[in-house]
């Protein structure tokens, strides 16, 4: 058995993804998205930027071959080589942890083989096998934090390399974007190291399928979203509901609520004594499953719900999530690419309710350069209907706007009066009702509602590599792509919108 850095940091990710990808039907994984390739691209590129700045030797061996790899990588440190980079380091164990089926012939645990790729090995003044030297191993990281996963896979490293040159690092360093150097404190990291590996050797040995859970941010990536996303939906597993996060699922499993049903019928007040629960959280997360459960919208009014199964009820609104009916209406949705603190596209959807027209705008910056034209083309149109109110989905619209007149010294008459125009659409359905939907983000909602978008596949993911792309290569159909996709999430928020008016009209 071979464990890898790779999959020690996958399984911290996702124990189930690191078991899928040991045992799982590889015909059931998805194909990796363009974001996916291009975070894995954009990784490659800034190892490469780090990596020349260093005079380095790489161990020489078959394409594949680890043991010979390992023995290359040897062959470096024996000689006192100042930087390795990409070498290979192996040792091995007996298992602990293996069930007697799992033994050998001779009735001994089958071996286990830890294989470690730090990105740079560096040598330092020490003692160790090899003469008055030690090597620290490094890693290098497109991320602008130490995250946990990344400084367990570097005490990984050490362990590893402490076998082999008979000598401790003393620390280990994770050579992250922006941030530059970290040092990882290995004596906090060890323990814990060792109880994952542990974990992820019993796991696999006994073939201990993790259970499923669907965390959004982290799986939308994962090849294996789809696989894992079907057996959640037969479960009705309740990491589908919203607001149900792992911290969250991890009391409702010490108190037996694992279904919609049992959940649904829980008590909130029994749910609120929890950290987890606290400040509204338990009866938002029954409501929730209650929602789902009966597919019904539930009305939040105070800490009642009601469900409407009628035209009979009366809802009461915050004043700052109350919907205007107005002559002219503007939906405004934002296009950025992060990776370069750009803003690229701002597109705007007038609504003339007195000549019954629909007409959309784009203010797009074809380059960098451009983002300061396309932000006074915005307030120009904008200050056309100055007492219409602007409609968005979420906060990024409106933190933009900030950005944007602070970064260009905007006169805040031209500006701030717009903040008070702004309602966020994503806030009057979070703040008033609760959906039978897996998300409340803008493609759940406008769907459960009936609203396509022309292009499935699009998303803001999928526009970050479509603009990267044209950037490159001035294909301008990729463009075209990403203001079909901006205009039809401005028709989503108002699809949202007029579904929303028509809701509290009959219920109030």
């Amino acid at each position: 058995m071979f464990i890898t850095d790779s999959q020690l940091l996958s399984y911290q990710r996702c124990p189930r993804k690191a078991f899928l990808d040991v045992y799982g039907d590889l015909t059931q994984q998805d194909s990796p998205s363009d974001f996916l390739l291009k975070l894995i691209k954009d990784s490659t590129e800034f190892q490469s930027s780090i990596i020349n700045n260093y005079s380095y030797q790489k161990p020489d061996y078959p394409r594949g071959d680890l043991i010979a790899g390992a023995k290359a990588t040897e062959v470096l440190m024996t000689a006192g080589v100042d930087v390795i980079y990409r070498g290979i380091l192996i040792t091995q164990q007996s298992s602990t942890n293996s069930p007697p089926n799992n033994q050998t012939e001779n009735g001994s645990s089958p071996s286990i083989n830890f294989v470690s790729y730090p990105d740079l090995l560096i040598k330092q003044p020490g003692y160790s096998r090899f003469g008055d030297w030690v090597y620290i191993p490094t890693d290098i990281k497109l991320s602008k934090r130490p995250k946990l996963d990344y400084q367990i896979v570097a005490a990984f490293h050490a362990e590893i390399l402490a076998s082999i040159q008979e000598s401790f690092p003393e620390t280990a360093w994770l050579i992250l974007r922006k941030k530059g150097l970290y040092k990882v404190n290995l004596t906090q990291r060890l323990q814990q190291m060792q109880e994952t590996v542990s974990e992820l050797i019993n796991i696999w040995q006994n073939r201990l399928e993790p259970e499923v859970f669907m965390a959004r941010q982290k799986c939308s990536l994962c090849t294996w979203y789809s696989s894992c996303h079907a057996v959640a939906e037969t479960q009705k597993h309740l990491s589908l509901l919203p607001g149900v996060t792992p911290s969250r699922y991890s009391v409702l499993k010490s108190l037996d609520l694992t279904t919609l049903e049992s959940l649904s019928q829980a008590n909130y007040h029994d749910l609120e004594i929890y950290p987890e629960f606290a400040d509204g959280v338990g009866i938002q997360v029954v409501q929730q499953a209650q929602s789902v459960r009966e597919n019904k919208v539930i009305l939040r009014n105070g800490k009642l719900a009601r469900e409407i199964d009628s035209k009979t009820l009366p809802i009461t609104y915050h004043q700052s999530t109350k919907l205007v009916n107005a002559p002219v209406e503007l939906y405004f949705d934002i296009e950025a690419q992060p990776d370069i603190s750009l803003d690229y596209l701002h597109g705007v959807l007038v609504v003339d309710k007195r000549q019954n027209t629909e007409k959309f705008y784009v203010n797009l910056a074809e380059t960098q350069l451009e983002e300061e034209l396309i932000w006074h083309q915005f307030l120009d149109l904008v200050w056309k209907y100055p007492i219409a109110p602007i409609y968005h989905f979420c906060e990024y619209e409106v933190q933009t706007i900030k950005r944007l007149a602070k970064l260009y010294q905007t006169p805040a008459y031209k500006w701030k009066p717009l903040l008070k125009r702004f309602v966020d659409i994503h806030q009057v359905v979070t703040q008033t009702m609760t959906l039978p939907v897996e998300s409340y983000a803008l493609k759940h909602i406008a769907r459960w509602l009936g609203f396509e978008w022309r292009n499935p596949e699009a998303n803001g993911a999928q526009s970050v590599c479509w603009y990267e792309k044209w950037l490159q290569t001035g294909d301008r159909s990729l463009l075209d792509a990403i203001v079909i996709y901006n205009q039809d999430d401005c028709y989503a928020t108002y699809y949202i919108k007029e579904w929303l008016s028509k809701f509290i009209e009959e219920n109030s």
